[in-house]
């Protein structure tokens, strides 16, 4: 990147100060015409990496990430975290890219959530980052980890009466 960008919060606080919105709109950099694409290709640029390495570290299948990078194809919410993991992006990186897959970011107040911010700001890879959602009874990014006792997806079981019932 040629010069750093500035902080959303700093945005709005000078939106918000600002007497009408043509004098913020008239700001250099008040706004950004960014898509996920370039973007991506900024973070490898600034982090030496080389596709290739994406997918290997990412668990991504490689055509799914040159789609991505080509924009051909968005990524849906976990693809999009297994991307940021796969590129070592930080947590403000990796939401940034949630934002601009079109998915939710990541949200505190939700467990698995929670999970994965916390391995992100640790410097947990994808497959670490796995481990630690499989241990603690959450789905993993590949959809393959157990599921809390009594629950299917966010749905509970019901469980059938016995026969003695």
């Amino acid at each position: 990147m040629a010069s750093r960008e500035r902080l959303t919060e700093d945005l709005l606080a000078r939106l918000l100060a600002a007497p009408n919105v043509e004098s913020y709109l008239g700001e250099p950099d008040s706004t950004l015409n960014r898509d996920l694409p370039h973007y991506l290709r900024e973070l490898l640029d600034e982090k030496g990496m080389k596709r290739a390495e994406v997918v290997r570290a990412s668990g991504l299948n490689g055509t799914v990430v040159y789609d991505i990078f080509a924009g051909k194809s968005r990524p849906g919410r976990d693809h999009a975290i297994m991307l940021a993991l796969g590129m070592r992006c930080t947590l403000r990186e990796t939401q940034r890219l949630l934002r601009l897959s079109g998915v939710s970011e990541l949200w505190p107040k939700v467990r698995r959530d929670a999970i994965i911010i916390w391995c992100i700001d640790h410097g947990f890879d994808r497959s670490a980052t796995d481990d630690e959602l499989w241990s603690l009874g959450e789905q993993t990014l590949f959809h393959t980890g157990p599921l809390r006792a009594g629950q299917v997806g966010s749905h509970p079981v019901r469980q059938s009466p016995s026969p003695a019932q």
